[in-house]
């Protein structure tokens, strides 16, 4: 009875495996052809995928070049300015009284210059009784002594906008990481900041109010301010404004930058010393000299002044100085 049961059993599993053997031989084309095409699905999902990929891609790098080419007109169009800016060897009179920080008409400089030298020429005449020496006089103070003043005031200006720049920019990279717009920034510093910063980031506010927009009022900075720093300043904000970016880690660059710069200066000042002091111990010696020698043989040393001869010697003298005087001059200073 139990061998009967294995073989029916035996039995009913190869008639089992019979009719498995024969469903997929028959459904085997069917099987195969539907995994056929979810492989081919999916491979035009993949394929959907890569082009979607490979059109992200390519419109991101259209987007990079586009604002590549932006930075790049924008640089061209402020390197065109700069360049029309250094082509004028000398600012005007005008813009030299404004950039250093007098309010007076250059009408006004004109006539208070005149009387100045009017004066001074005065008082010499009276003092000397000698007429070309009194225009002389009139001369010196009337027109080199205060255009004098003017560059003095003004390289003192300039060297106060860039001790104090880089502490306004550290401001404004603050104000901007706290979450205010650039021109909030900007009024802070106009409000709060030191001068000559303070005036002159009062200007770009008015020149916002007045309908410039951000970049056009920077870009002015430079025409008060004729440094490269200031000119730095509008070159990244003309670059955010056209191609974007995080402000706040460009204004801090720049801080660190002009920080940079100023170390250099001083480092090359400190290093140039010894050459200056040289310079200047060789370009007073003749004149010491020949002080000496006055006090202790005047008639010796009077016959340059007195013949022509020695009035010759004394302009080749002259000539020979101004020129080691300009040479020396140019060795011992550098542009950072």
């Amino acid at each position: 009875m139990f061998g009967l049961d294995i073989v029916v059993v035996a039995i009913i599993g190869l008639v089992a495996l019979s009719a498995g053997a024969l469903g997929y031989g028959v459904l085997y084309s069917r099987i195969e052809g539907e995994r056929k095409a979810e492989n081919r699905v999916k491979r035009v999902k993949a394929a959907e995928t890569d082009r979607s990929k490979a059109n992200a891609a390519r419109d991101r790098l259209n987007e990079a070049n586009k604002r590549r080419k932006s930075v790049q007109d924008s640089l061209k169009t402020l390197e065109e300015k700069n360049k029309e800016n250094d082509r004028r060897k000398s600012p005007a009179l005008k813009d030299r009284i404004a950039q250093a920080g007098l309010s007076i008409s250059l009408h006004n400089f004109y006539l208070l210059s005149a009387v100045f030298g009017l004066v001074m020429g005065f008082l010499a005449f009276v003092l000397q009784g000698n007429l070309l020496v009194g225009a002389g006089v009139m001369v010196i103070f009337g027109a080199g002594v205060p255009r004098w003043l003017i560059g003095f005031l003004r390289n003192r200006r300039m060297k106060a906008f860039l001790n104090e720049f880089p502490n306004s920019l550290d401001v404004m990279v603050r104000s901007i990481k706290s979450g205010l717009p650039l021109n909030d920034a900007i009024r802070m510093i106009s409000a709060e900041g030191q001068e000559p910063v303070r005036t002159e980031f009062k200007r770009i506010v008015e020149a916002q109010q007045m309908g410039m927009n951000i970049p056009e009022a920077c870009s002015r900075l430079y025409n008060r301010i004729p440094l490269s720093e200031a000119n730095f300043f509008a070159i990244v904000i003309a670059i955010q404004a056209q191609a974007g970016g995080n402000l706040s880690e460009a204004l801090g660059n720049l801080s660190r930058v002009l920080r940079d710069r100023k170390k250099m200066k001083g480092k090359i000042n400190a290093m140039s010393m010894e050459a200056k002091a040289s310079a200047a111990i060789i370009g007073a010696l003749p004149f010491i000299v020949a002080l000496l020698v006055y006090f202790t043989s005047p008639d010796y040393i009077m016959l340059l002044f007195t013949d022509s001869r020695g009035h010759l010697i004394l302009g080749a003298s002259a000539v020979w100085m101004s020129i080691g005087t300009l040479v020396m001059r140019n060795m011992i200073n550098f542009d950072i």
